[in-house]
Protein backbone atom coordinates (compact mmCIF):
# COMPACT_ATOMS: atom_id res chain seq x y z
CA UNK A 1 0.00 0.00 0.00
CA UNK A 2 1.24 3.49 -0.76
CA UNK A 3 2.20 5.96 1.98
CA UNK A 4 -0.70 8.14 3.23
CA UNK A 5 1.11 9.83 6.11
CA UNK A 6 0.00 13.51 6.31
CA UNK A 7 2.93 15.85 5.58
CA UNK A 8 4.07 18.45 3.10
CA UNK A 9 4.92 16.84 -0.23
CA UNK A 10 5.58 18.11 -3.78
CA UNK A 11 2.49 18.81 -5.89
CA UNK A 12 3.31 16.07 -8.41
CA UNK A 13 3.17 13.55 -5.56
CA UNK A 14 -0.07 15.03 -4.25
CA UNK A 15 -1.70 14.64 -7.66
CA UNK A 16 -0.53 11.03 -8.00
CA UNK A 17 -1.78 10.20 -4.51
CA UNK A 18 -5.11 11.90 -5.15
CA UNK A 19 -5.66 9.78 -8.27
CA UNK A 20 -4.71 6.62 -6.40
CA UNK A 21 -7.00 7.58 -3.50
CA UNK A 22 -9.95 7.28 -5.88
CA UNK A 23 -9.18 3.60 -6.41
CA UNK A 24 -7.56 4.17 -9.80
CA UNK A 25 -4.49 2.00 -10.30
CA UNK A 26 -3.83 2.40 -14.06
CA UNK A 27 -2.68 5.56 -15.80
CA UNK A 28 -2.08 5.85 -19.57
CA UNK A 29 0.23 8.49 -20.90
CA UNK A 30 3.25 9.91 -22.60
CA UNK A 31 5.78 11.70 -20.43
CA UNK A 32 7.10 15.22 -20.89
CA UNK A 33 8.66 17.83 -18.65
CA UNK A 34 5.33 18.82 -17.04
CA UNK A 35 4.16 15.33 -16.05
CA UNK A 36 7.12 12.96 -15.85
CA UNK A 37 7.52 13.18 -12.08
CA UNK A 38 3.78 12.70 -11.58
CA UNK A 39 3.89 9.47 -13.62
CA UNK A 40 7.00 8.30 -11.78
CA UNK A 41 5.46 8.81 -8.33
CA UNK A 42 2.21 7.12 -9.38
CA UNK A 43 4.27 3.99 -10.06
CA UNK A 44 7.00 4.11 -7.40
CA UNK A 45 5.18 5.87 -4.61
CA UNK A 46 1.59 4.73 -5.11
CA UNK A 47 1.96 1.18 -6.49
CA UNK A 48 0.08 2.20 -9.63
CA UNK A 49 0.68 1.12 -13.22
CA UNK A 50 1.77 3.52 -15.93
CA UNK A 51 1.07 2.40 -19.52
CA UNK A 52 3.27 4.40 -21.93
CA UNK A 53 1.84 5.20 -25.36
CA UNK A 54 3.74 6.13 -28.52
CA UNK A 55 1.46 9.12 -29.22
CA UNK A 56 -0.39 11.44 -26.84
CA UNK A 57 -3.75 10.93 -28.53
CA UNK A 58 -3.29 7.19 -28.11
CA UNK A 59 -3.02 7.61 -24.34
CA UNK A 60 -6.44 9.24 -24.22
CA UNK A 61 -7.90 6.57 -26.52
CA UNK A 62 -6.53 3.82 -24.28
CA UNK A 63 -8.18 5.48 -21.31
CA UNK A 64 -11.48 5.72 -23.22
CA UNK A 65 -11.54 1.99 -23.93
CA UNK A 66 -10.48 1.21 -20.36
CA UNK A 67 -13.44 3.22 -19.08
CA UNK A 68 -15.88 1.52 -21.45
CA UNK A 69 -14.81 -2.00 -20.50
CA UNK A 70 -14.42 -1.49 -16.74
CA UNK A 71 -17.13 1.09 -16.08
CA UNK A 72 -14.61 3.12 -14.04
CA UNK A 73 -13.15 6.48 -15.10
CA UNK A 74 -10.07 6.26 -17.29
CA UNK A 75 -6.99 8.34 -16.46
CA UNK A 76 -4.41 9.64 -18.93
CA UNK A 77 -1.62 12.16 -18.72
CA UNK A 78 0.35 14.23 -21.26
CA UNK A 79 2.52 17.30 -21.14
CA UNK A 80 1.73 20.72 -22.62
CA UNK A 81 1.33 22.47 -25.98
CA UNK A 82 1.60 20.07 -28.93
CA UNK A 83 1.04 17.14 -26.58
CA UNK A 84 -2.41 18.49 -25.78
CA UNK A 85 -3.27 19.45 -29.35
CA UNK A 86 -2.40 15.87 -30.34
CA UNK A 87 -5.28 14.76 -28.08
CA UNK A 88 -8.06 16.80 -29.69
CA UNK A 89 -9.56 14.02 -31.84
CA UNK A 90 -9.43 11.56 -28.95
CA UNK A 91 -11.08 14.01 -26.58
CA UNK A 92 -13.84 14.70 -29.10
CA UNK A 93 -14.37 10.95 -29.54
CA UNK A 94 -14.82 10.67 -25.77
CA UNK A 95 -17.24 13.59 -25.64
CA UNK A 96 -19.39 12.15 -28.44
CA UNK A 97 -19.31 8.75 -26.79
CA UNK A 98 -20.14 10.15 -23.31
CA UNK A 99 -17.14 8.38 -21.79
CA UNK A 100 -15.77 9.49 -18.39
CA UNK A 101 -12.02 10.13 -18.62
CA UNK A 102 -9.70 12.55 -16.83
CA UNK A 103 -6.71 13.85 -18.73
CA UNK A 104 -3.97 15.26 -16.50
CA UNK A 105 -2.43 17.77 -18.89
CA UNK A 106 0.67 19.72 -18.06
CA UNK A 107 0.77 23.41 -18.90
CA UNK A 108 3.69 25.72 -19.49
CA UNK A 109 5.00 27.59 -16.43
CA UNK A 110 2.88 30.49 -15.27
CA UNK A 111 6.10 32.44 -14.75
CA UNK A 112 7.05 32.10 -18.45
CA UNK A 113 4.26 33.53 -20.62
CA UNK A 114 6.48 33.39 -23.74
CA UNK A 115 7.25 29.68 -23.48
CA UNK A 116 7.82 28.05 -26.88
CA UNK A 117 4.96 25.56 -26.32
CA UNK A 118 2.58 28.00 -24.68
CA UNK A 119 -1.00 28.13 -26.05
CA UNK A 120 -4.43 28.83 -24.63
CA UNK A 121 -5.04 25.30 -23.39
CA UNK A 122 -8.51 26.11 -22.08
CA UNK A 123 -9.60 27.14 -25.58
CA UNK A 124 -8.14 23.96 -27.08
CA UNK A 125 -10.00 21.76 -24.62
CA UNK A 126 -13.32 23.57 -24.86
CA UNK A 127 -13.22 23.32 -28.66
CA UNK A 128 -13.48 19.51 -28.31
CA UNK A 129 -16.49 19.70 -25.99
CA UNK A 130 -14.51 18.29 -23.05
CA UNK A 131 -14.63 19.82 -19.59
CA UNK A 132 -11.78 21.98 -18.29
CA UNK A 133 -10.51 22.21 -14.72
CA UNK A 134 -7.62 24.40 -13.65
CA UNK A 135 -5.16 23.37 -10.95
CA UNK A 136 -5.67 26.58 -9.04
CA UNK A 137 -2.77 26.54 -6.61
CA UNK A 138 -0.36 24.02 -5.08
CA UNK A 139 -2.49 23.73 -1.95
CA UNK A 140 -5.65 22.79 -3.92
CA UNK A 141 -4.11 19.87 -5.86
CA UNK A 142 -6.01 17.02 -4.16
CA UNK A 143 -9.32 18.91 -4.31
CA UNK A 144 -8.81 19.81 -7.98
CA UNK A 145 -8.13 16.16 -8.87
CA UNK A 146 -11.25 15.12 -6.95
CA UNK A 147 -13.38 17.66 -8.78
CA UNK A 148 -12.07 16.60 -12.20
CA UNK A 149 -12.86 12.95 -11.49
CA UNK A 150 -16.28 13.86 -10.08
CA UNK A 151 -17.11 15.96 -13.14
CA UNK A 152 -16.04 13.22 -15.55
CA UNK A 153 -18.34 10.74 -13.83
CA UNK A 154 -21.33 13.04 -13.46
CA UNK A 155 -21.06 14.75 -16.86
CA UNK A 156 -20.15 11.52 -18.71
CA UNK A 157 -17.39 13.10 -20.75
CA UNK A 158 -13.62 13.69 -20.65
CA UNK A 159 -12.40 16.40 -18.31
CA UNK A 160 -8.93 17.93 -18.60
CA UNK A 161 -7.11 18.99 -15.43
CA UNK A 162 -4.66 21.72 -16.47
CA UNK A 163 -1.44 21.59 -14.38
CA UNK A 164 1.18 24.38 -14.65
CA UNK A 165 4.67 22.88 -14.77
CA UNK A 166 6.10 25.30 -12.20
CA UNK A 167 3.65 24.03 -9.55
CA UNK A 168 5.00 20.48 -9.66
CA UNK A 169 7.84 20.81 -7.14
CA UNK A 170 6.08 23.26 -4.84
CA UNK A 171 5.53 21.82 -1.36
CA UNK A 172 1.91 21.41 -0.21
CA UNK A 173 0.15 19.74 2.72
CA UNK A 174 -1.68 16.64 1.47
CA UNK A 175 -4.95 15.22 2.72
CA UNK A 176 -7.13 12.73 0.82
CA UNK A 177 -10.19 14.30 -0.76
CA UNK A 178 -13.10 12.82 -2.73
CA UNK A 179 -16.52 13.95 -3.88
CA UNK A 180 -19.46 11.58 -3.69
CA UNK A 181 -21.32 10.82 -6.91
CA UNK A 182 -24.95 10.39 -5.95
CA UNK A 183 -26.57 7.51 -7.85
CA UNK A 184 -30.09 8.95 -7.79
CA UNK A 185 -32.42 7.18 -10.19
CA UNK A 186 -34.82 9.25 -12.24
CA UNK A 187 -38.40 8.91 -11.07
CA UNK A 188 -41.17 7.09 -12.92
CA UNK A 189 -43.44 9.92 -14.10
CA UNK A 190 -47.11 10.08 -13.40
CA UNK A 191 -49.93 11.84 -15.20
CA UNK A 192 -50.75 12.21 -18.88
CA UNK A 193 -47.37 11.14 -20.34
CA UNK A 194 -47.41 7.85 -18.46
CA UNK A 195 -51.07 7.20 -19.26
CA UNK A 196 -50.46 7.89 -22.94
CA UNK A 197 -47.44 5.58 -23.04
CA UNK A 198 -49.28 2.72 -21.35
CA UNK A 199 -52.25 3.20 -23.66
CA UNK A 200 -50.05 2.99 -26.74
CA UNK A 201 -48.25 -0.09 -25.48
CA UNK A 202 -51.46 -1.84 -24.37
CA UNK A 203 -53.14 -1.30 -27.74
CA UNK A 204 -50.15 -2.37 -29.84
CA UNK A 205 -50.53 -5.56 -31.85
CA UNK A 206 -46.93 -5.69 -33.11
CA UNK A 207 -44.72 -3.95 -30.53
CA UNK A 208 -40.91 -3.92 -30.69
CA UNK A 209 -38.64 -3.00 -27.78
CA UNK A 210 -35.41 -1.13 -28.45
CA UNK A 211 -32.63 -0.71 -25.87
CA UNK A 212 -29.64 1.59 -26.13
CA UNK A 213 -26.54 2.32 -24.09
CA UNK A 214 -28.61 4.11 -21.46
CA UNK A 215 -30.55 0.93 -20.68
CA UNK A 216 -27.77 -1.67 -20.35
CA UNK A 217 -28.27 -1.88 -16.57
CA UNK A 218 -31.96 -2.78 -17.05
CA UNK A 219 -31.58 -5.84 -19.30
CA UNK A 220 -33.57 -8.33 -17.23
CA UNK A 221 -36.40 -5.90 -16.47
CA UNK A 222 -36.74 -4.93 -20.12
CA UNK A 223 -36.85 -8.60 -21.10
CA UNK A 224 -39.59 -9.16 -18.54
CA UNK A 225 -41.63 -6.44 -20.25
CA UNK A 226 -40.87 -7.89 -23.69
CA UNK A 227 -42.04 -11.34 -22.66
CA UNK A 228 -45.17 -9.87 -21.05
CA UNK A 229 -45.97 -8.10 -24.32
CA UNK A 230 -44.72 -10.89 -26.61
CA UNK A 231 -42.51 -8.30 -28.30
CA UNK A 232 -39.16 -8.91 -30.02
CA UNK A 233 -36.15 -6.99 -28.70
CA UNK A 234 -33.39 -5.10 -30.47
CA UNK A 235 -30.50 -2.81 -29.55
CA UNK A 236 -28.66 0.17 -30.86
CA UNK A 237 -25.07 -0.41 -31.98
CA UNK A 238 -23.75 0.77 -28.63
CA UNK A 239 -25.78 -1.85 -26.72
CA UNK A 240 -24.86 -4.69 -29.11
CA UNK A 241 -25.00 -8.06 -27.38
CA UNK A 242 -27.37 -6.97 -24.60
CA UNK A 243 -30.03 -9.57 -25.46
CA UNK A 244 -27.71 -12.23 -26.86
CA UNK A 245 -29.22 -15.69 -26.53
CA UNK A 246 -32.83 -14.53 -26.34
CA UNK A 247 -34.92 -16.33 -29.01
CA UNK A 248 -36.50 -13.11 -30.28
CA UNK A 249 -33.39 -10.94 -30.29
CA UNK A 250 -33.30 -8.94 -33.53
CA UNK A 251 -29.73 -7.80 -32.73
CA UNK A 252 -29.00 -4.29 -34.10
CA UNK A 253 -31.98 -2.08 -34.95
CA UNK A 254 -31.86 -0.02 -38.13
CA UNK A 255 -29.63 0.06 -41.19
CA UNK A 256 -27.48 -2.73 -39.66
CA UNK A 257 -30.42 -5.12 -39.19
CA UNK A 258 -30.67 -8.45 -40.96
CA UNK A 259 -33.25 -8.53 -43.78
CA UNK A 260 -35.66 -10.55 -41.58
CA UNK A 261 -35.21 -8.22 -38.59
CA UNK A 262 -35.68 -5.14 -40.77
CA UNK A 263 -38.92 -6.64 -42.07
CA UNK A 264 -40.14 -7.32 -38.51
CA UNK A 265 -39.37 -3.75 -37.47
CA UNK A 266 -41.07 -2.43 -40.59
CA UNK A 267 -44.26 -4.35 -39.77
CA UNK A 268 -44.35 -3.17 -36.14
CA UNK A 269 -46.93 -0.65 -34.97
CA UNK A 270 -45.28 0.53 -31.74
CA UNK A 271 -41.63 1.01 -30.75
CA UNK A 272 -40.75 1.30 -27.06
CA UNK A 273 -37.22 2.78 -26.85
CA UNK A 274 -35.23 2.70 -23.60
CA UNK A 275 -32.04 4.79 -23.37
CA UNK A 276 -31.60 4.77 -27.13
CA UNK A 277 -30.34 7.52 -29.41
CA UNK A 278 -32.86 7.54 -32.25
CA UNK A 279 -30.47 8.94 -34.83
CA UNK A 280 -30.64 8.48 -38.60
CA UNK A 281 -28.83 5.14 -38.66
CA UNK A 282 -31.03 3.61 -35.98
CA UNK A 283 -34.26 4.79 -37.62
CA UNK A 284 -32.98 4.52 -41.22
CA UNK A 285 -33.57 8.26 -41.56
CA UNK A 286 -37.03 7.97 -40.08
CA UNK A 287 -38.26 5.14 -42.31
CA UNK A 288 -38.49 2.65 -39.42
CA UNK A 289 -40.48 4.97 -37.15
CA UNK A 290 -42.83 6.43 -39.74
CA UNK A 291 -46.48 5.49 -39.14
CA UNK A 292 -45.73 3.90 -35.76
CA UNK A 293 -46.38 4.96 -32.18
CA UNK A 294 -43.06 5.79 -30.51
CA UNK A 295 -42.57 5.71 -26.75
CA UNK A 296 -39.19 7.07 -25.65
CA UNK A 297 -37.76 6.55 -22.16
CA UNK A 298 -34.48 8.24 -21.23
CA UNK A 299 -32.88 9.85 -18.19
CA UNK A 300 -31.65 12.72 -20.35
CA UNK A 301 -34.47 15.15 -21.19
CA UNK A 302 -32.42 16.63 -24.04
CA UNK A 303 -32.48 13.23 -25.79
CA UNK A 304 -36.23 13.49 -26.30
CA UNK A 305 -37.10 14.32 -29.89
CA UNK A 306 -33.49 15.05 -30.81
CA UNK A 307 -33.92 13.19 -34.11
CA UNK A 308 -37.41 11.68 -34.17
CA UNK A 309 -40.27 13.19 -32.19
CA UNK A 310 -41.85 10.60 -29.85
CA UNK A 311 -45.58 10.22 -29.26
CA UNK A 312 -44.88 9.78 -25.53
CA UNK A 313 -41.69 10.87 -23.74
CA UNK A 314 -40.81 9.76 -20.22
CA UNK A 315 -37.76 11.19 -18.44
CA UNK A 316 -37.17 8.16 -16.27
CA UNK A 317 -34.96 5.20 -15.42
CA UNK A 318 -35.30 2.33 -17.91
CA UNK A 319 -35.61 -0.45 -15.35
CA UNK A 320 -38.09 1.32 -13.10
CA UNK A 321 -40.22 2.29 -16.08
CA UNK A 322 -40.22 -1.24 -17.52
CA UNK A 323 -41.40 -2.52 -14.12
CA UNK A 324 -44.06 0.15 -14.05
CA UNK A 325 -45.34 -0.79 -17.51
CA UNK A 326 -45.61 -4.46 -16.50
CA UNK A 327 -47.49 -3.51 -13.32
CA UNK A 328 -50.15 -1.50 -15.16
CA UNK A 329 -50.49 -4.06 -17.96
CA UNK A 330 -51.18 -6.69 -15.30
CA UNK A 331 -53.53 -4.43 -13.39
CA UNK A 332 -55.57 -3.79 -16.53
CA UNK A 333 -55.38 -7.48 -17.54
CA UNK A 334 -54.06 -6.58 -20.99
CA UNK A 335 -53.51 -9.66 -23.14
CA UNK A 336 -50.10 -10.25 -24.80
CA UNK A 337 -49.78 -8.97 -28.35
CA UNK A 338 -49.21 -12.34 -30.00
CA UNK A 339 -46.42 -10.86 -32.14
CA UNK A 340 -43.46 -13.11 -31.23
CA UNK A 341 -45.38 -16.38 -31.81
CA UNK A 342 -45.67 -15.27 -35.45
CA UNK A 343 -41.88 -14.99 -35.86
CA UNK A 344 -39.29 -17.60 -36.85
CA UNK A 345 -36.30 -17.19 -34.48
CA UNK A 346 -34.06 -19.12 -36.88
CA UNK A 347 -34.24 -16.36 -39.49
CA UNK A 348 -34.06 -13.22 -37.35
CA UNK A 349 -30.27 -12.93 -37.21
CA UNK A 350 -29.33 -14.39 -40.61
CA UNK A 351 -27.44 -12.00 -42.86
CA UNK A 352 -27.11 -12.21 -46.61
CA UNK A 353 -24.17 -14.48 -47.57
CA UNK A 354 -21.20 -12.92 -49.31
CA UNK A 355 -19.94 -13.49 -52.84
CA UNK A 356 -16.90 -15.61 -53.62
CA UNK A 357 -13.81 -13.99 -55.11
CA UNK A 358 -11.32 -15.62 -57.45
CA UNK A 359 -8.49 -13.12 -57.08
CA UNK A 360 -8.80 -11.74 -53.54
CA UNK A 361 -10.17 -12.72 -50.15
CA UNK A 362 -13.97 -12.94 -50.04
CA UNK A 363 -14.57 -10.43 -47.25
CA UNK A 364 -18.01 -11.44 -45.96
CA UNK A 365 -17.22 -15.14 -46.19
CA UNK A 366 -14.01 -14.52 -44.24
CA UNK A 367 -15.96 -12.69 -41.53
CA UNK A 368 -18.36 -15.62 -41.19
CA UNK A 369 -15.44 -18.02 -40.74
CA UNK A 370 -13.72 -15.69 -38.27
CA UNK A 371 -16.92 -15.49 -36.23
CA UNK A 372 -16.70 -19.24 -35.69
CA UNK A 373 -12.95 -19.39 -34.97
CA UNK A 374 -12.17 -16.25 -32.93
CA UNK A 375 -12.11 -16.75 -29.13
CA UNK A 376 -15.64 -16.65 -27.76
CA UNK A 377 -14.67 -14.66 -24.66
CA UNK A 378 -13.21 -11.89 -26.79
CA UNK A 379 -13.46 -8.15 -26.39
CA UNK A 380 -14.25 -6.77 -29.83
CA UNK A 381 -12.83 -3.41 -30.92
CA UNK A 382 -13.49 -1.81 -34.29
CA UNK A 383 -11.77 1.06 -36.05
CA UNK A 384 -13.66 3.37 -38.41
CA UNK A 385 -14.11 2.95 -42.13
CA UNK A 386 -16.22 1.12 -44.67
CA UNK A 387 -15.22 -2.37 -43.52
CA UNK A 388 -16.72 -1.96 -40.08
CA UNK A 389 -20.45 -2.14 -40.73
CA UNK A 390 -20.22 -5.78 -41.79
CA UNK A 391 -18.10 -6.51 -38.71
CA UNK A 392 -20.73 -4.95 -36.47
CA UNK A 393 -23.36 -7.16 -38.06
CA UNK A 394 -21.49 -10.46 -38.31
CA UNK A 395 -19.02 -10.62 -35.40
CA UNK A 396 -20.80 -11.20 -32.10
CA UNK A 397 -20.03 -10.07 -28.55
CA UNK A 398 -21.26 -11.57 -25.31
CA UNK A 399 -22.42 -8.25 -23.85
CA UNK A 400 -22.14 -4.48 -24.48
CA UNK A 401 -19.11 -4.16 -22.17
CA UNK A 402 -17.26 -6.51 -24.53
CA UNK A 403 -17.69 -4.17 -27.50
CA UNK A 404 -15.66 -1.02 -28.08
CA UNK A 405 -16.68 0.99 -31.12
CA UNK A 406 -14.56 3.99 -32.10
CA UNK A 407 -17.04 5.63 -34.47
CA UNK A 408 -18.50 8.36 -32.25
CA UNK A 409 -16.65 11.09 -34.17
CA UNK A 410 -16.44 9.34 -37.55
CA UNK A 411 -12.65 9.12 -37.44
CA UNK A 412 -10.41 6.30 -38.59
CA UNK A 413 -7.14 5.35 -36.89
CA UNK A 414 -8.46 5.12 -33.32
CA UNK A 415 -8.84 1.35 -33.09
CA UNK A 416 -5.44 0.01 -32.07
CA UNK A 417 -4.92 2.38 -29.12
CA UNK A 418 -8.40 1.54 -27.86
CA UNK A 419 -7.69 -2.17 -28.30
CA UNK A 420 -4.66 -1.74 -26.04
CA UNK A 421 -6.78 0.04 -23.44
CA UNK A 422 -9.38 -2.73 -23.61
CA UNK A 423 -6.64 -5.30 -23.08
CA UNK A 424 -5.42 -3.50 -19.95
CA UNK A 425 -9.02 -3.37 -18.69
CA UNK A 426 -9.61 -7.09 -19.31
CA UNK A 427 -6.17 -8.72 -18.98
CA UNK A 428 -7.52 -12.27 -18.88
CA UNK A 429 -9.47 -11.98 -22.13
CA UNK A 430 -8.27 -11.80 -25.74
CA UNK A 431 -8.93 -8.59 -27.66
CA UNK A 432 -9.88 -8.72 -31.33
CA UNK A 433 -9.46 -5.56 -33.42
CA UNK A 434 -10.80 -5.03 -36.93
CA UNK A 435 -9.09 -2.21 -38.80
CA UNK A 436 -8.75 -0.96 -42.34
CA UNK A 437 -5.43 -0.32 -44.05
CA UNK A 438 -5.79 3.47 -43.93
CA UNK A 439 -6.78 3.46 -40.27
CA UNK A 440 -3.91 1.17 -39.35
CA UNK A 441 -1.37 3.38 -41.13
CA UNK A 442 -2.83 6.44 -39.44
CA UNK A 443 -3.08 5.25 -35.86
CA UNK A 444 -2.10 1.59 -35.57
CA UNK A 445 1.41 1.33 -36.90
CA UNK A 446 3.02 3.21 -34.04
CA UNK A 447 1.06 1.44 -31.32
CA UNK A 448 1.29 -2.19 -32.53
CA UNK A 449 4.71 -2.34 -30.92
CA UNK A 450 3.15 -0.99 -27.72
CA UNK A 451 0.91 -4.07 -27.65
CA UNK A 452 4.02 -6.21 -28.23
CA UNK A 453 5.89 -4.51 -25.38
CA UNK A 454 2.90 -5.06 -23.10
CA UNK A 455 2.72 -8.75 -24.16
CA UNK A 456 -0.98 -8.42 -24.89
CA UNK A 457 -3.26 -11.14 -26.23
CA UNK A 458 -4.33 -9.20 -29.30
CA UNK A 459 -5.58 -10.36 -32.70
CA UNK A 460 -5.71 -7.67 -35.39
CA UNK A 461 -7.75 -8.42 -38.50
CA UNK A 462 -6.48 -5.90 -41.03
CA UNK A 463 -8.76 -5.40 -44.03
CA UNK A 464 -6.44 -4.18 -46.78
CA UNK A 465 -7.96 -3.03 -50.06
CA UNK A 466 -4.93 -0.78 -50.75
CA UNK A 467 -7.19 2.25 -50.90
CA UNK A 468 -9.29 4.70 -48.99
CA UNK A 469 -12.29 2.58 -49.84
CA UNK A 470 -15.26 4.84 -49.12
CA UNK A 471 -13.75 7.54 -51.31
CA UNK A 472 -12.74 4.96 -53.94
CA UNK A 473 -16.37 3.92 -54.35
CA UNK A 474 -17.53 7.53 -54.66
CA UNK A 475 -15.19 8.06 -57.59
CA UNK A 476 -16.42 4.88 -59.24
CA UNK A 477 -20.05 5.84 -58.70
CA UNK A 478 -19.43 9.03 -60.70
CA UNK A 479 -17.44 7.14 -63.34
CA UNK A 480 -14.29 8.99 -62.35
CA UNK A 481 -10.72 7.76 -62.02
CA UNK A 482 -10.23 6.47 -58.40
CA UNK A 483 -6.43 6.27 -58.56
CA UNK A 484 -5.90 9.12 -56.09
CA UNK A 485 -7.49 6.93 -53.42
CA UNK A 486 -5.17 3.97 -54.06
CA UNK A 487 -1.97 3.25 -52.12
CA UNK A 488 0.97 0.91 -52.48
CA UNK A 489 1.23 -0.01 -48.81
CA UNK A 490 3.91 -2.30 -47.37
CA UNK A 491 2.93 -5.87 -46.51
CA UNK A 492 1.42 -5.31 -43.09
CA UNK A 493 1.99 -8.91 -42.01
CA UNK A 494 5.74 -8.36 -42.49
CA UNK A 495 5.57 -5.05 -40.63
CA UNK A 496 3.87 -6.80 -37.69
CA UNK A 497 6.72 -9.32 -37.55
CA UNK A 498 9.33 -6.55 -37.67
CA UNK A 499 7.59 -4.85 -34.74
CA UNK A 500 7.86 -8.01 -32.64
CA UNK A 501 4.50 -9.63 -33.30
CA UNK A 502 3.19 -12.34 -35.57
CA UNK A 503 1.90 -11.69 -39.07
CA UNK A 504 -0.02 -13.76 -41.62
CA UNK A 505 -0.79 -12.55 -45.14
CA UNK A 506 -3.97 -13.90 -46.75
CA UNK A 507 -4.28 -13.20 -50.47
CA UNK A 508 -7.14 -15.54 -51.41
CA UNK A 509 -9.78 -17.76 -49.88
CA UNK A 510 -7.51 -20.80 -49.96
CA UNK A 511 -4.93 -19.04 -47.79
CA UNK A 512 -7.36 -18.28 -44.99
CA UNK A 513 -6.84 -21.65 -43.29
CA UNK A 514 -3.30 -20.78 -42.20
CA UNK A 515 -4.51 -17.54 -40.64
CA UNK A 516 -7.24 -19.33 -38.71
CA UNK A 517 -4.68 -21.86 -37.46
CA UNK A 518 -2.46 -18.98 -36.31
CA UNK A 519 -5.27 -17.68 -34.10
CA UNK A 520 -5.24 -20.96 -32.17
CA UNK A 521 -1.44 -21.02 -31.75
CA UNK A 522 -0.73 -17.31 -31.16
CA UNK A 523 1.74 -16.40 -28.40
CA UNK A 524 2.08 -12.66 -29.04
CA UNK A 525 0.07 -9.94 -30.83
CA UNK A 526 -1.06 -11.40 -34.13
CA UNK A 527 -1.92 -9.46 -37.29
CA UNK A 528 -3.88 -11.16 -40.07
CA UNK A 529 -3.80 -9.17 -43.28
CA UNK A 530 -6.74 -9.83 -45.60
CA UNK A 531 -6.05 -8.66 -49.17
CA UNK A 532 -9.35 -7.38 -50.52
CA UNK A 533 -10.58 -6.07 -53.85
CA UNK A 534 -11.39 -2.34 -53.49
CA UNK A 535 -14.06 -2.73 -56.16
CA UNK A 536 -15.84 -5.61 -54.45
CA UNK A 537 -16.26 -4.79 -50.77
CA UNK A 538 -19.79 -4.38 -49.33
CA UNK A 539 -20.84 -0.77 -49.04
CA UNK A 540 -21.20 0.88 -45.67
CA UNK A 541 -24.67 0.17 -44.28
CA UNK A 542 -25.14 3.55 -42.64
Amino acid sequence: MYDTTPRDIPVHQAIARAVRHHGIDVMFGLMGDANLFLADHFVRGCNGRFVPAAHEGSAVLMALAYAQVTGAPGIATVTHGPALTNCMTALTEGVRGQIPVVLLAGDTPVANPRHLQGIDQRAVVLATGAGFEQLRAPDTAARDVARAIWRARVERRPVVLNMPADFMWAETPYAPHALTVFETRSYVPEGDALDQAIGMIASARRPVILAGGGAVHARDRILRLAERLEAPVATTLRAKGLFRGHPHDLDIFGTLSTPAAYDVIGKSDCIVAFGAGLHDFTTDRGKLTAGKRLVQVDTDPTAMGRSVHPDAALVADAGLTADNFVHWLDEAEIAPSGFTPELDPATLRTHVPGRKSTSHVSYVAALDRLERVLPQDRVLVTDGGRFMTEVWCRISVRDPQSFVVTAHFGSIGLGLPEAIGAGIAAPDRPVVLFSGDGGFMMGGLGEFNTAVRLKQDLVVILCNDAAYGAEHIQFLDRKMDPSLTEFDWPTFADVAISLGGQGVLVTDDAGLDAALDAIATRDRPLLIELRLDPNDVPRMRI
